[in-house]
């Protein structure tokens, strides 16, 4: 269940902040009752960032695919990020 938090408990930072870090989940902040911001811990961001690069590359792969219909055979992959990242 999503936390959904007041504006007017943004003066309360320690509490927000102790809530993100404890819950490691999006706190959803309204105002007026409409969804208006979202808090989060940075290291949740940092997830969140990660998975979505992740997803970018796997996007640009296929779209690359799509355009070229060419593979690469997963050793020859394998062998050019070995020699790139360990000599």
């Amino acid at each position: 269940m999503p936390t959904i938090r007041p504006i007017r408990d943004l003066k309360n930072t320690s509490e927000i902040s102790e809530l993100a870090h404890s819950q490691q989940e999006p706190i959803f902040i309204t105002k007026n009752g409409y969804s208006d911001l979202v808090v989060m811990s940075a290291e949740l961001f940092e997830h969140f960032a990660a998975i979505n690069k992740t997803d970018d590359a796997i996007t640009h792969a296929e779209e690359e695919y799509e355009k070229t219909h060419k593979t690469i055979d997963a050793k020859d992959a394998f062998d050019r990020l070995e020699k790139k990242y360990f000599g």
